[in-house]
């Protein structure tokens, strides 16, 4: 207690971290989930060619255990040394970043890993991993900080411009590699701009001439030849799903998904994984969800997303500046827009394109960088300051 000149007592307001630990669990529980997922579409599998049921179980396991560590270590670290200088070199952080994320797009260009017909892996020795994954973040946080430069030109169409075309040299490099990921960054930067916005008429603008783009882009490939061409062929499965002879992937999943009902077939009880989807741990681990789980479990896990991005935003809107929100609005968008996507062309309501369901579907990279990338919203939230 403090004595005023008026001889009252004034009590002295004593501030507390916030620490959101009902994100860290939620986000713990669905990476856990999607390991009991993992083993059981793989089992099969991981059976037939390896003698371990729990071969590809094992390995996300490892992953998983390296994010958790990874969100742990960067959610003790304030975020806003991304943007201070470094003491030597005299450059932030988030610069190097993002010039690092272009060094590894440049080489795996040249030096890339290619597996089942797409070049998107980097090979150090005995790691392998997709620098497209690493990028993701960086669009967050190298965004975050343009935004955090320049707020208020973003009422402009030249400052929105002016982002994107910082962003362009890098989307165009994923865009080579892989366009699903390339999508995804572009949603991610322009739904952060979106936001930070007063003035939102270019936006629609943006987004249409974007589709036009990219339909270009497809159409191109497809007359043309090459190795574009399949995309083209992705829309034509789509919408002959059940006639086109390469719709078979997707028709199982429907398969799946309808066969499971309300309640499901049971856990480690679907048929559709025993062969009749290829690689069903992936991309189309939703599908077996839905077998085994039905309609109960898959609209569990998305209201575990939702939960998962409800708590988010509430971390974005109460960050103590505008980095620190504009971080949490990056993940934000980033998750989200991979669970619609991944959604969607599980249930065939978009054309066929590659990118898994957040923290469930296989992939050691993909687990790794967004546990890491969900520390950077636990340091948020770390440095929200309360009264007790």
């Amino acid at each position: 207690m403090a004595r005023t000149a008026g001889g009252r007592t004034q009590s002295r307001k004593k501030f507390h971290s916030y620490y959101d630990y009902s994100l860290l669990f939620l986000t713990i529980f669905l990476a856990c989930f999607g390991l009991i997922m993992i083993y059981s579409s793989s089992s099969y599998k991981g059976q037939i060619q390896f003698g371990d049921s729990a071969h590809f179980m094992k390995r996300q396991l490892y992953a998983v255990i390296m994010g958790i560590g990874a969100m742990i270590l960067v959610s003790k670290i304030d975020y806003r040394i991304l943007i201070k200088k470094l003491p030597v070199i005299r450059i932030r952080p988030v610069v190097l970043g993002y010039f690092a994320a272009f060094g590894l797009q440049v080489l795996v260009l040249f030096i890339g890993s290619e597996i089942n017909g797409a070049k998107r892996w980097l090979n150090l020795g005995p790691i392998g991993f997709q620098p497209s994954e690493i990028s993701k973040v960086v669009a967050v946080v190298f965004v975050a900080y343009l935004i955090h430069l320049m707020p208020r030109s973003l009422d402009r169409l030249s400052g929105f411009m002016k982002i994107m075309i910082y962003m362009m040299p890098l989307i165009g490099l994923i865009a080579k590699e892989n366009l699903s990921t390339a999508i995804v960054m572009t949603a991610i930067a322009v739904g952060m701009c979106f936001i930070a916005s007063k003035k939102k008429w270019y936006y629609f603008l943006f987004a249409l001439l974007f589709v036009a783009a990219i339909g270009a882009y497809i159409y191109l490939g497809a007359v043309m030849g090459g190795g574009d061409g399949f995309r083209m062929t992705r829309i034509e499965v789509w919408r002959n799903v059940e006639t086109h002879e390469k719709g078979f992937q997707i028709l199982q999943g429907l398969y799946a998904i309808a066969s499971g009902g309300i309640f499901g077939t049971g856990l480690g009880q679907s048929m559709q994984k025993l062969g009749f989807i290829p690689e069903a741990y992936n991309d189309m681990i939703f599908a077996i969800i839905c077998e085994e789980l039905g309609l109960f479990g898959a609209v569990a896990v998305i209201l575990l997303f939702i939960l998962l991005i409800w708590r988010i935003f509430i971390i974005s809107i109460s960050a103590p500046d505008l980095y620190g929100g504009l971080l949490c609005t990056g993940v934000l968008i980033h998750i989200a827009v991979q669970v619609i996507i991944n959604v969607a062309v599980v249930t065939n309501s978009i054309p066929s394109t590659g990118i898994p369901l957040p923290f469930i579907s296989y992939g050691g990279t993909s687990v790794t960088i967004l546990l890491a990338e969900m520390g950077l919203v636990l340091s948020v939230s770390n440095q929200i300051k309360y009264e007790r």
